[in-house]
């Protein structure tokens, strides 16, 4: 059986109790069935015991005579729920209707299973519920006031023949719709509406049972949302043969009909201007049609936004039930009438501007003597402007001095003039501005300089904050209305419009300044016109003849055009033949004096002659420079580099413009010989570790010369390149006294240098490596003894350079390690034979016993 399956019609379990005049609906429903989703139902009904049909899903000519016309009426309908549910309703149901109804469904099976109708028994009893207002009156209209209490009361009886409980509900309806407030369910549990929670716990909703099966709604803190109708809605409950509960029917009748009276709190006034010194007078009002007797709670409060809460706010003054006012200085606060209550602000500030509100709250004496507050409501903010007093005043600027050269001071002058109406109570400070003039209609905002707060704190802007604080701009109060910006030293930078801004500063009532008004200067434009710099340099020579050993002397007249107290600095340059090799460049910085007159040797190198050259201040713009003992090597192109410099910011000097003079030659005929150079070397490419040989050779062509007479400084170089593209490196140098001088190796080798012959020196470079590599050359400086005794220094002659190839030895570089390997060799091949000796000797030798064989004669088959 458990395995079975088949087609169940369901009913409720009966007997269903019903009350006469009320509406009836019997459920069906099938499960576990076979064919198409919806399925028929067929209803017919039984006093005794045969069944009458009543009504039918599928087929209209179902319904008996008995019933045809209450089904034609409306009166019993099916309802389907689904497709395999539907309804019996019967409306105004009768005691003639009481008895069994059965319900089948056509079967669609392919087999037949399962039971295919059900029956429930419907038992209809009298109607024994009565629902009655207060002592039967129809309903009653109350006029309340905002948190007022008030009760209503309705009489719910039965004498139903079965036992039944009693549904109550409370319902009030202020719209459209009724909502529960209250109710006693069936089951006697007390159960809130929906919104009504919160006021039930506290107590202010109840519902009480009295005598007489009264049912009394007790309201306490009545509000404006509670005015409506009120009603009290009771059913009838009964509890089934499977202990479901059903409602059999529901009465209902209204009761009163309450209207609260809300009350308002106002401000007198709404929006309110005052100028400050004033009185501030506000009225809060209360609006109640409450005649009894009670108290009113008044609290002021102050706050920036009109979006602010009470616990934002700022509490001013506040008055309670018992007319006691909390204490303050300047606020007040007096009753002026049973419902109005005054605000009074005197000498009224800046500060006080912002929004005033007034909170109420109603309080009612109880039996007991205590006062019970009834309602609070809280008015809206109140905008309060506050009027500062504005002193009347004009603002002046002026320049007491201009620039007429970049450098020159600037000094500006703001005063306040015409001042009317102020206090000893109002500060004055500046604010200084630049605004950039521009070509064209082009506006430019302006850059703040510096500004003054009123407790004299100075805040630099971004233009200025520099040169303020290093002392270049300077900011000060020179009196009471007189305020100074000076720039020290103006540059093109500055040219520009400048405004001030006075602010007047208002003390308040807690010692603050708070700023009143700002009152612009008209601009002043710092302008000035500029030309270009003009300089002028002429060199003169002094001596238009002279040979060498005598003095050399020429003189540097400088003039300037748009150069405000300038001064010169001069430097004095040789530009030598191209035939010198001292200075590749062609130019040689020599003696330089510059705008403080202090003199500096510059590239002067001849340390026989270091006090040699002279350059001294003749005129302020005329320089003289001489050298003595000149020597032919001293030949060339002299000039006067000479700068212009203005007085600039701080004390610095500031450069202008440079000037280049003409060029004086120095230039000696000599009949003298002429001196060549070369670099030779028997064996230019050789082998690491030996030793190279470089000779750098003199030789004298025209007049020939005495040893004596003649002396030369000769300097070697190497440049470690195959395209001498490398800066070269002095590897040694020896001067005409014989003194030889070594620079740094620079990862050369050990070197020697000396004199073999008058006219050969010799440079050797012992143990040579590979990096000893590349162009040698040398630099000889002739020196030639005139006939007056004194040394003549001829120009530099350089020499071609010959390539210097180290070659490694390969024999020398594997010498040694083949004899070192093949030495290793020798003894690892003579201690592996050693050990193998010793091995076979001693630790594996194994002795081998023959077994001995038995050596018998054969014998004859004929013996066998």
């Amino acid at each position: 059986l458990a395995f079975c399956r088949g087609r169940i019609v369901r009913v409720p379990k009966g007997p269903l109790i019903r009350v006469v005049g009320t509406e009836v609906a019997i459920p069906c429903s099938v499960s576990d069935y076979d064919g198409p989703s919806e399925q028929n139902f067929d209803w017919e009904f039984s006093r005794d015991t045969d069944f009458v049909r009543i009504v039918s899903t599928w087929d209209s000519t179902f319904t008996s005579e008995e019933y045809q016309k209450r089904v034609g009426r409306g009166d019993i309908k099916l309802r389907r729920s689904s497709n395999d549910a539907v309804e019996l309703v019967i409306r105004n149901i009768q005691p003639a209707d009481q008895g069994r109804y059965k319900c089948s469904t056509p079967s669609t099976d392919a087999t037949v299973q399962g039971n295919y109708d059900a029956e429930v028994q419907v038992k209809v009893i009298s109607d024994g519920l009565s629902v009655s207002g207060s002592k039967a009156r129809s309903s009653t209209s109350l006029r309340l006031s905002e948190g007022d209490s008030f009760k209503l009361r309705c009489s719910a009886t039965t004498t139903s023949p079965e036992h039944t409980h009693l549904h109550v509900t409370w319902q009030v309806k202020s719209g459209s719709s009724w909502r529960d407030i209250l109710s006693l369910t069936h089951e006697g549990k007390f159960q809130p509406g929906p919104g009504y929670e919160e006021r039930y716990r506290s107590g202010d909703i109840r519902l009480d049972t009295g005598a007489n099966d009264t049912y009394r709604l007790s309201v306490s803190q009545a509000s404006s949302a509670d005015g409506g109708a009120y009603r009290c809605l009771v059913s009838e409950w009964v509890r089934g043969v499977d202990g479901s509960w059903q409602k059999i029917q529901e009465k209902s009748v209204e009761i009163a009909t309450v209207s609260i009276q809300r009350t308002d709190v106002v401000i007198s006034t709404s929006n309110v201007s005052v100028t400050e010194r004033d009185s501030l007078d506000l009225t809060c009002n209360i609006t109640t049609d409450r005649s009894g007797i009670f108290q009113a709670e008044v609290m002021w409060y102050f706050s920036a936004s009109p979006d602010d809460t009470l616990s934002d706010a700022q509490l001013l003054l506040s008055m309670d039930h018992d007319s006691v006012v909390s204490d303050s200085t300047l606020i007040s606060l007096s009753h002026v009438d049973r419902n109005s209550y005054r605000l009074l602000v005197r000498d009224v500030d800046v500060e006080d501007s912002g929004y005033y509100f007034c909170e109420a709250a109603i309080w009612v004496p109880l039996h007991n003597g205590s006062w019970h507050k009834v309602v609070e409501r809280t008015s809206a903010p109140v905008s309060v402007v506050v009027t500062a007093l504005e002193p009347d005043y004009d603002v002046f600027l002026n320049a007491s001095k201009t620039p007429k050269f970049s450098d020159d001071p600037t000094e500006l002058n703001c005063r306040i003039t015409n001042v009317q109406d102020t206090e000893a109570n109002i500060r004055f400070t500046v604010s200084w501005y630049y605004r950039q003039r521009l070509p064209g209609d082009d506006v430019v905002a302006e850059e703040l300089l510096a500004s003054m707060d009123a407790d004299w704190t100075l805040l630099l802007g971004d233009r200025g904050r520099e040169r303020i604080q290093n002392g270049e701009i300077i900011l000060s109060k020179k009196s009471a209305d007189t305020f100074s910006l000076r720039i020290q030293w103006t540059s093109e930078s500055d040219r520009g419009d400048y405004f001030c801004v006075i602010s007047a500063w208002s003390r308040h009532r807690n010692n603050s300044w708070v700023k009143s008004k700002d009152v612009t200067s008209a601009s002043v434009n710092v302008f000035w016109a500029t030309q270009d710099y003009m300089l002028t340099v002429e060199a003169v020579k002094l001596k238009p003849f002279f040979v060498a050993g005598h003095t050399f002397e020429m003189t540097c007249k400088v003039s300037s055009k748009n150069i405000k107290t300038p001064r010169y600095s001069v430097l004095i340059t040789a530009e030598k033949p191209l035939t010198d090799q001292s200075n590749p460049n062609g130019t040689t910085r020599i003696i330089s004096l510059n705008q403080d007159s202090v003199v500096r040797l510059e590239d002067w190198t001849d340390q026989t002659r270091v006090d040699g050259v002279v350059l001294e201040k003749v005129q302020e713009n005329e320089f003289r420079y001489r050298m003595y003992q000149t020597q032919i090597s001293d030949a060339g192109l002299y000039r006067c580099v000479v700068t212009a410099w203005s007085p600039g910011g701080g004390g610095m000097w500031r450069e202008a413009v440079n000037g280049l003079s003409n060029p004086i030659q120095i230039d000696f005929q000599t009949s003298g010989p002429v001196f060549n150079v070369s670099v030779h070397s028997d064996s230019p490419t050789i082998y690491q570790g030996e030793v190279a040989d470089l000779l750098c050779i003199v030789t004298m062509e025209g007049m020939p010369l005495e040893p004596d007479d003649m002396s030369f400084d000769v300097s070697w170089f190497a440049v470690r390149s195959f395209a001498l593209d490398r800066e070269p490196i002095l590897l040694a140098s020896l001067d005409r006294r014989g003194i030889v001088t070594q620079s740094r190796r620079n990862g050369s080798s050990e070197l020697s240098l000396e004199r073999i012959s008058p006219l050969e020196f010799r440079l050797r470079v012992h143990g040579c490596e590979d990096h000893d590599f590349g162009n040698h050359y040398c630099v000889v400086t002739p020196w030639v003894r005139s006939a007056t005794g004194v040394w003549q220094r001829e120009p530099d002659i350089r020499a071609k350079p010959i390539f210097l190839s180290v070659k490694m030895d390969v024999l020398n570089a594997f010498k040694y390690p083949l004899l070192i390997g093949i030495g290793l060799a020798t003894a690892i091949g003579l201690l592996s034979c050693l050990i193998g000796y010793c091995s076979s000797r001693w630790c594996c030798k194994k002795e081998v016993q023959e077994t001995r064989r038995e050596r018998r004669r054969l014998m004859s088959m004929e013996m066998d």
